[in-house]
């Protein structure tokens, strides 16, 4: 007799449900509050709906191997044999961490290829890697974000047992895993989950599609198991939320409850506690506001970390001059003097691409700095660009150095993008892969549509749909032994050795960083520390067009993005340099 198997399925609005396992289908059972249960031979299994015959996968699918169109199979994630009993975790708390995507970080494109280079890693003093979203999408590439397969991880990238793998292997590295997950939509293409209940709300929708129907007490439930199930089954030390801001929460808005974000601190701080191991929750978020991060004893939210935006844009016109679009407000250096001090710069301040104040103000006296997680360059930033460009095309040597001597020395968690720390000449693109022609004529326009504000070349803007688009999007290793790219490699692991060797650089406290500018010289100056236990360290860097000779406290030169840097009772700083002193 083959393996039989327990199914269940929520289903509250179903007449009839059936599952449909092997050449069998069998009768389910219907269960209280909407939930229907059957027993039935294991393997590759689906569900039919009413009297409908079609077979619709399991939308807690643990794995898709067809595809996300096609029949769900058992997986057991107990099967493997896990090598990590002596893992105990590690916090964001003075970490670094890693964004990449899967399937672009390598030439294979796949898990266990990305696994291969966790020494790499190590070498520029990544403590965390951030993978983007690896559950089920339609197609064979995608950047993740149309995910509808929340529970299943792509079969592209060697599937379910190959994530595990990955986990493994980074923790036997000693570097955690952050998986980026993707709650407030769902992808354009195989999702099912409305043939079985309400999951989605017909009261709103985003720019993504419509809203997650967060009234509905197991569509919450749904994304807290799923949330589970990556802690648990997976043993992923973190979550990054994307785009929180999303999460149209109606019944915490309007009935005072607690919002979905807060319960899924909660679930996840009571996990850590049975599994003894810290789990974190990173928001992505565009409000600006810091009731995220503070602690729910505070009357916060209770989530750890959140991305700011803030620094990358007033660091990215620092650098290039860039000021179209949502780059406006941050002409002034003073903008990125600000969130080095306060965090946000936009902390209720007049927004001139929001057409509106934005933002609310950190508190600096009780809120740690590490909980803003801040980047140069990241998956967003340069693959919403129109033509998926890196800044590294625009700077020279020196100035990808001044931007990362700012990660490693500033305040809040620094965060790399693949292939930064080598000036990638590789650009990263925007791809898809949907196999529905219109859904695919549908992606380029909406894309086109989306840099109207920012007044870039549309011509420039590569098809999604090509497949030339997501190729050229693959990191060129060998690229990391030629001379400009192993210079700048060479700087992030000095960086790297000085963030560990310097306690003042992974000080949490925003009361012990000041900034001074020269805004007319175009000269920024950061002091870390200078606590009674950590002596300061002062970083100096030249954004203008014009040499300068800067006044410096510090006595001992130990890190210059320039060869030409001079030190000898004055800092004498080229154009576009900068350097680390104590």
């Amino acid at each position: 007799m083959a393996e039989q198997h327990e199914y269940r399925v929520w289903a509250p609005g179903a007449e009839r449900m059936r599952v449909v396992a092997a050449d069998a289908s069998v009768e389910m059972a219907r269960e209280d509050g909407g939930w229907w249960h059957a027993v039935a031979p294991a393997g590759d299994y689906g569900f039919q709906v009413g009297d409908d015959d079609g077979v619709l996968p399991d939308p807690r699918s643990r794995r898709q191997p067809h595809g996300v169109h096609e029949r769900s199979r058992v997986w057991d994630a107990s099967d493997h044999d896990w090598d990590d009993a002596d893992w105990t975790g590690r916090p964001i708390a003075g970490g670094v961490l890693y964004e990449l995507h899967v399937g672009t970080f390598t030439r294979e494109g796949t898990l266990d290829a990305a696994a291969e280079r966790l020494s790499h890693l190590l070498e520029i003093g990544v403590t965390h890697v951030e993978l983007l979203p690896v559950n089920g999408f339609n197609g064979t590439h995608n950047w993740g974000y149309d995910g509808v397969a929340w529970y299943a991880v792509h079969e592209g990238y060697g599937g379910p047992a190959a994530y595990q793998r990955f986990v493994d292997a980074a923790h036997g590295a000693g570097i955690a895993v952050v998986q980026d997950v993707v709650y407030n939509h769902l992808g354009p293409s195989g999702n099912y989950l409305p043939r079985f209940g309400p999951y989605l709300s017909s009261e709103g929708r985003s720019t993504w599609g419509e809203h997650v129907h967060l009234a509905e007490p197991e569509v919450r439930r749904y994304i807290l198991d799923n949330l589970r199930f990556w802690f648990e089954d997976m043993h992923v030390d973190a979550l990054r939320l994307d785009a929180v801001h999303a999460l149209h929460d109606v019944r915490s808005s309007e009935h005072g409850e607690t919002h979905i974000l807060e319960e899924m601190a909660i679930e996840t701080t009571a996990l850590a506690a049975h599994l003894g191991r810290p789990l974190e929750l990173i928001a992505e978020s565009d409000m600006n506001d810091p009731v995220l991060i503070t602690p729910r004893e505070a009357g916060g939210w209770g989530l750890d970390a959140q991305w700011s935006d803030d620094f990358h844009h007033g660091l990215h016109v620092a650098l290039t001059g860039e000021t179209h679009g949502y780059y406006e407000d941050f002409a002034s250096l003073t903008a990125l003097a600000k969130t080095l001090e306060r965090g946000f710069f936009h902390d209720g301040t007049y927004s001139s691409f929001r057409e509106r104040d934005h933002g609310h103000p950190i508190d600096t006296d009780r809120s740690l700095a590490w909980r803003l997680v801040v980047s140069a360059q990241n998956h967003d930033q340069i693959g919403n660009r129109a033509r998926g460009d890196r800044i590294t095309e625009a700077l020279t040597e020196s100035q990808l150095l001044c931007a990362a001597l700012l990660l490693y020395a500033g305040p809040s968690t620094p965060m790399l993008f693949m292939g930064e720390e080598w000036a990638a000449s590789t650009p990263f693109q925007f791809f898809t892969s949907h196999p529905e022609p219109e859904l695919g004529r549908l992606t380029g326009e909406g894309r086109l549509a989306e840099f109207e504000r920012m007044g870039w070349d549309e011509s420039v803007v590569p098809d999604p749909q090509d497949p030339a688009t997501f190729e050229r999007s693959k990191l060129d290793w060998s690229e990391v032994r030629r001379e400009r790219h192993a210079r700048v490699l060479d700087g992030y692991r000095h960086l790297a050795s000085l963030r560990r060797e310097l306690p003042a650089l992974t000080d949490p406290h925003w009361s012990h960083s000041s900034v001074q500018v020269f805004e007319e010289a175009g000269v920024l100056r950061l002091v870390r520390g200078g606590s009674e236990v950590d002596a300061p360290v002062e970083v100096v860097i030249n954004f203008g067009d014009k040499p300068q000779s800067i006044a410096v406290e510090r006595t001992h030169l130990r890190f210059q993005t320039h060869p030409d840097v001079a030190f000898s009772g004055e800092l004498s700083l080229p154009p576009g340099s900068g350097a680390l002193l104590t």
